[in-house]
């Protein structure tokens, strides 16, 4: 039998081969490449000498941005100091919410007149105002208080900059001012449209770029009253002030938490004596465990503050945490006893570490003390009497600590994290990353100096995507890639970063997608010494061998990378770019004509790849239309002077044009010889070469065509991309000279195996020089399923010279399969089953092969995952609920309803904006109890591989009361297998062997370890902790007595019942 089977396979492989190549054309193409060879140079890439041309290009973009941001805040510091503050000052501006907008006799309203809006394709697409600002107001901050009128009116002279500044360099995107009294004035201006509650939440001075502008890093110790006195609305408006704190903190701030009563407890007891780095991991877990606390006892404050003060102090001598500045922020209704001795022993006289103080509720008794405590320790204090007070009160502190900075006029250049932004109108938040440059803007007021009055952070965004492109795809080959991280050892930009996941219809972002470490995506440099030379801003080399995943983790290659790095000046940020050794590190250099090339290009069916840079088409307005291949065209028939192109690259596009153009001719004639539909072997033949050139051809009517994603963005695993060659480029690129890689995609809308009814099968076209090789060009088809079977049935009738058949795989004693070099079936006679793993289908065979070396499993780790979380809910250990509960239950929900019915029907405009405010919270904070489906985990999935050098195996496996015998044949210049098993023997005792991936869970000691352990980090240059002429005589304690309403309170009040309560 074995003999049969390896003259099936063997049949089968060559029908195979012939077809693809006849239809492919891949040996036409082969020679063409061969024919140019001796003018060809293959030129080794310097790894080195590319990561520091591109390190520098970066650095003078990035410099072009910071000099833009400077220019805005000396406009501005210039503006405010001819500006005479004005009381009664009245004046109207674009407010962002109200413009456009008319009353019912179609008068524009107030602060509301007319502005011009147009879309714009540099802002993606929205519409916007390209020669004024707009001035947008969160709905808790009043639009004609003199202090807003006066800043805006101020800012005014900021529309002449954005203009000139978007003039002189049109690669910037959103430019902005965030005044210190919560407006923010945006340039290009834009229409901004409150959420489904009518209401404005954005504010920018809780945004990471205003509050990292604004301070320098800091190690905050958090502590809470959870005393009895504290129960009811003071505990949640508490709780709220907490989480308003957690917001104003950064990956450069260090943070704990600690609640105290009779005794002091950490609220989370893993991190107990430490301070822990506030990314914002952390600080969405501090936010779950506040929101459990509970109150209970008598407060006693001296041993939670002496707990801070040695928390502080042993940080700081051990030089850990932030290295600047030290805060305690204290929270309580005021019962406090016993400080003076604390204070005096381990703050006094240097007073070091600052001391915030927060009253909660409406008490005053106590306000004398907690001022005392804010004054004495160079803090501040205020009063917080209702949910809507908190984020104000909250935001002062951070002008505190500003102080110093502002007194020594320090303007430092500060450059955020990756995040996603929410700046505009949440229907307008885009999905792509950025980066802030942001810089604070001071009074520069003589009279007003040492109170150190910051008036604002001006910023510009910068796209991630926008900065990668200056490390263009094409000189790093076919696995290579560019990637950058931060200080703090996140990445900013990587192809494997996947910020996003899916739930239901809607792409979110992952709760923890900009903390991801590089450690955590390149995962094989377990010593970490890459990560520990990019944050130590080395410039140099080392070479790992890695498992690549392909195929959204079906696949992997096995390759040994050369990594190369460096720092990018004046930034954070460090570079880093990946050659894969072999072909990857070679470059091929052709020459050709301009008027040969062109006259190739202009092919209806040639492409360009969409997001490569072959010529600059985004810094004038009018190149904007022009895709990559007009531009090129127009720039090579010298029709546009203005145009900017990359003229290495653009040699390699036409070198390939001239030596790609025969295959059109030839796929053109092999249609035209196609005459009936039972030939209908192949879809489309197509080709790519390493400039991003693509060219296809097909073989049916564009109706007919499987597969109808394939080779446009909607499948993006077969394009050329900023991040990757596609999918069979790469397959390809890595399999033997002359042999062909198949792959079994899904076409459009099918989730499940077994409706396949194309596959796509490629091969990779070398060329070699003076011994050294390089991936030319990549070629291929997409195969009709049916032709596949019909060919594969055909060829296992084939006997050879012994006459009759006796058995062929359409016998029911016979089970057949081809499944190719990862496992996964190309042919079954179920259909159902193709697709699909073998080891789902055939746990007994996999487990064998196994067994005997013929596969291997190799385990992948994805630290980016999301899972579903445990499912211990608190309520699931009592079914039966006592009727009293119940009762409250029910209770609680009508006075909410209620209550949101009174606030909706309310007529009482004053309090207009404190009504919002609440409904937010309210809103906010019902959301926040809703158990999250998915949240971010570790897993580990195994991926199984062929052992190449095994071509053909047999055995017999044994299961239990009879034996299965089997025989695997690699199929010639493939990546296929055909494997031929005995049916009648029930092997069921064998389980199914899955390809599933599976949450790695860490024991409680492991999880606190991994939780507690500081990683390498850098920390930021510059830090502003003291200044000796600060007035620390300005903290506070004009409280603001405004009165405040009760009814507002009660949604709140009855909201919080504690679930404990109801048990």
């Amino acid at each position: 039998r074995d003999h049969r089977v390896k003259l099936w396979a063997d049949t089968f492989g060559r029908d195979l081969y012939d077809t693809v190549t006849k239809y492919s054309g891949s040996l036409l193409l082969q020679k063409k490449y061969k024919d140019v060879e001796p003018g060809l140079k293959i030129k080794e890439v310097d790894g080195l000498e590319l990561v520091k041309k591109f390190s520098e290009d970066m650095e003078t973009m990035l410099r072009r941005k910071v000099e833009a941001v400077q220019s805005l805040v000396e406009a501005a510091e210039e503006a405010d100091l001819n500006h005479e503050f004005n009381e009664s000052l009245v004046f109207d501006y674009y407010n962002s919410v109200l413009i456009n907008e008319k009353d019912e006799n179609g008068a524009y309203v107030e602060l509301g007149a007319e502005f011009i809006l147009e879309a714009n394709a540099h802002f993606s697409n929205l519409m916007v105002n390209t020669t004024l600002s707009s001035v947008q107001l969160p709905t808790n901050v009043y639009n004609k208080d003199p202090d807003i009128l006066n800043g805006i009116y101020m800012s005014e002279a900021l529309n002449s900059i954005f203009v000139e500044n978007f003039q002189r360099d049109p690669t910037l995107t959103w430019q902005y001012f965030g005044s210190s009294t919560g407006f923010f004035r945006i340039y290009p201006g834009i229409k901004w449209t409150p959420d489904e509650n009518g209401v404005i939440t954005f504010d920018c001075r809780n945004r990471g770029w205003y509050i990292q502008a604004a301070t320098s890093p800091k190690d905050i110790v958090i502590l809470v009253d959870t005393s009895g006195s504290m129960k009811g609305l003071r505990m949640t408006i508490a709780k709220h002030t907490v989480s308003t704190i957690l917001d104003t903190l950064g990956e450069n701030d260090f943070v704990n938490i600690i609640a105290y009563n009779d005794y002091i407890h950490y609220i989370e007891p893993c991190f107990k004596g430490i301070l822990v780095q506030a990314d914002r991991d952390n600080r969405e877990h501090f936010k779950q465990l506040v929101d459990e606390l509970m109150v209970k006892g008598v407060g006693i404050v001296d041993r939670a503050l002496s707990e801070a003060f040695q928390i502080l102090q042993q940080f700081q001598d051990v030089g850990r945490g932030s290295l600047c500045n030290q805060a305690i922020m204290l929270i309580t209704d005021g019962a406090v006893e016993d400080y003076e001795p604390v204070l005096q022993k381990y703050n006094w006289p240097d007073r070091k570490v600052r001391v915030f103080t927060y009253l909660i509720g409406r008490e005053v008794s106590f306000a004398d003390r907690l001022k005392w405590i804010a004054c004495n320790n160079k803090g501040y204090y205020t009063q917080i009497s209702t949910l809507a007070d908190a984020q104000e009160n909250v935001m002062e502190y951070l002008h505190v600590l500003s102080r110093p900075m502002v007194i020594n006029h320090d303007h430092d250049v500060t450059w955020t994290e990756a995040y996603m932004d929410s700046k505009l109108t949440p229907q307008a938040q885009s999905l792509a990353l950025l980066t802030t440059v942001a810089m604070p803007v001071f009074s520069k007021k003589n009279e007003t100096r040492s109170h150190g009055i910051l008036l604002g952070v001006v910023g510009s965004d910068v796209a991630l995507r926008e900065l990668m492109k200056l490390a263009p795809r094409y000189k790093l080959g076919v696995h290579g890639y560019a990637f950058l991280n931060t200080n703090n050892g996140y990445i900013l930009s990587h192809p494997d970063l996947r910020p996003l996941y899916r739930e239901g219809k809607k792409l979110k972002p992952k709760p923890n997608y900009n903390s991801v470490d590089l450690s955590e995506v390149e995962w094989e440099d377990q010593a970490g010494t890459l990560r520990t030379a990019m944050i130590n801003r080395e410039t140099g080399s080392l070479s790992m061998d890695v498992k690549v995943p392909l195929d959204k983790g079906k696949r992997v290659l096995f390759l040994t990378n050369d990594y190369f790095f460096t720092d990018i000046s004046d930034t954070p940020f460090s570079l880093g770019v990946v050659l894969s050794r072999g072909h990857g590190e070679y470059i091929l250099l052709g020459n050709t004509s301009v008027e040969e090339g062109l006259h190739d290009l202009l092919h209806p069916d040639l492409s360009l790849a969409g997001e490569w840079i072959y010529c600059l088409t985004d810094i004038d307005p009018d190149h904007r239309k022009l895709s990559q291949l007009e531009a090129v065209v127009r720039f090579l028939q010298g029709q546009d002077p203005a145009l900017e192109c990359d003229e290495e690259l653009l040699q390699e596009v036409l070198f390939d044009a001239v030596v790609t153009a025969p295959m059109e001719a030839y796929w053109t004639a092999l249609a035209l010889n196609i005459s009936d539909e039972s030939e209908r072997v192949v879809d489309m033949a197509f080709l790519g070469t390493r400039a991003g050139l693509l060219r296809s051809s097909l073989f049916v009517g564009s109706e007919k065509v499987s597969d109808k994603r394939f080779l446009t963005p909607a499948d993006d695993a077969s394009m050329f991309t900023l991040d990757h060659f596609p999918l069979w480029y790469r397959q390809a690129a890595e399999q033997p000279p002359g042999s062909m890689v198949f792959n079994l995609g899904l076409a459009e809308g099918q989730e499940s195996p077994g409706e396949c009814e194309v596959v796509t099968v490629s091969t990779a076209i070398a060329v070699t020089v003076d011994k050294r090789t390089a991936i030319a060009a990549a070629v291929g088809v997409q195969m009709r399923m049916g032709f596949l079977q019909r060919t594969f049935w055909a060829a296992t009738r084939q006997c050879g010279a012994e006459g009759p058949c006796l058995e062929s795989c359409q016998d029911s004693d016979l089970d057949c399969f081809v499944i190719d070099s990862n496992g996964f079936i190309l042919i079954s006679e179920r259909p159902q089953e193709m697709g699909r793993f073998l080891g789902e289908v055939d746990g007994a065979l996999v487990t064998q092969l196994l067994g005997m070396g013929v596969f291997s499993q190799v385990t992948m780790y994805d630290y980016q995952a999301m899972c579903k979380p445990p499912t211990h809910h608190p309520s699931a250990s009592r079914p039966l609920v006592s009727p009293i509960s119940a009762l409250l239950t029910a209770a609680r929900w009508l006075v909410n309803e209620l209550v949101l019915l009174l606030l909706e029907w309310s007529a009482w405009g004053s309090w207009h904006a404190d009504k919002a405010e609440a409904k937010t919270v309210f809103h906010h904070s019902h959301k926040h109890k809703k158990q999250d489906v998915l949240q971010p985990c570790d897993t580990a999935y195994p991926v199984f591989v062929h052992q190449t050098a095994i071509r053909e195996a047999n055995g017999i496996i044994e299961c239990g009361a009879c034996q299965k015998t089997f025989v695997m044949q690699q199929i010639p210049k493939s990546n296929l297998l055909l494997l031929v098993t005995d049916p009648t023997c029930d092997c069921s005792i064998f389980p199914p062997v899955l390809q599933e991936a599976t949450e790695v869970k860490y024991n409680a000691s492991v999880k606190c370890d991994r939780m507690r352990s500081q990683k390498l980090r850098r920390r930021p240059d510059a830090c502003h902790a003291f200044h000796p002429e600060e007035n620390a005589q300005d903290c506070g304690g004009t409280s603001d007595t405004s009165a405040s309403h009760p009814l507002l309170l009660l949604p709140l009040c009855a909201w919080v019942v504690p679930p404990r309560l109801l048990r």
